[in-house]
């Protein structure tokens, strides 16, 4: 009976250890090297273009809280 139970055990660890151990390891390393390697180029040119739109809507956020701030000064109370 004891061996009934172990065979059951080590089965599905023999399996694992064989098939799904092998290929975990390679698409995690895979993973980690890919990371390491930095930003590609267009994902630079993505980034710094996103920075430039916040800096743009910053700017306009800015404008329209002066305009507000301009014609109702209590605005903010209300939000």
């Amino acid at each position: 009976m004891d061996e009934s139970i172990i065979g059951i055990i080590v089965a599905p660890i023999v399996i694992f250890m064989i098939f799904v151990a092998p290929i975990w390891l390679i698409l995690h390393y895979r993973s980690k090297k890919h990371m390491s390697q930095g930003l590609s180029d267009d994902d630079y040119r993505t980034l710094q273009e996103l920075a430039d739109r916040a800096e743009v809507m910053a700017d306009r956020i800015h404008t329209l809280e002066a305009i507000l701030d301009a014609e109702s000064s209590d605005w903010r109370s209300k939000v």
